[in-house]
């Protein structure tokens, strides 16, 4: 079966953001065209962020998706972990703040950033 490879931004059980991957199926459409399930989504926004672009460790206010259109982006994790996207790639942020959890920098969230001599624009998809 065909798959596209959907990363993931997510909160674990201690709190902390981690990445994963999950494959979701392509089992739609024809061979020439192979399509997944339609999903709904809640709107979406483009950002564009200058050449020196850093934030703060922060979580996703709610799940979405970020395709990066162009430049690069950078997220870094608790305890140094990081991963650098590029035009055409994605990921699927779901590292909301815990229940009941009062935001603690040294736990919660990513930061992101702009990378190379490029600005960063990227299309959020809410989902």
């Amino acid at each position: 079966m065909t798959t596209f490879t959907k990363v993931i931004l997510f909160t674990d059980a201690d709190g902390r953001a981690r990445f994963k991957e999950e494959a979701l199926p392509l089992n739609q459409g024809t061979p020439q065209s192979m399509l997944s399930e339609v999903f709904a989504s809640g709107g979406y926004l483009l950002r564009t962020s200058p050449v020196g672009f850093r934030s703060q460790f922060h979580c996703t206010g709610a799940p979405q998706w970020c395709f990066i259109l162009g430049g690069q982006m950078e997220i870094g994790l608790q305890g140094g972990v990081s991963r650098v996207f590029k035009p055409g790639e994605h990921f699927y942020s779901a590292d909301v703040l815990p229940e009941g959890a009062t935001f603690d920098s040294a736990v919660h969230g990513h930061w992101s950033r702009q990378v190379g001599s490029d600005p960063l624009v990227t299309l959020f998809v809410r989902g």
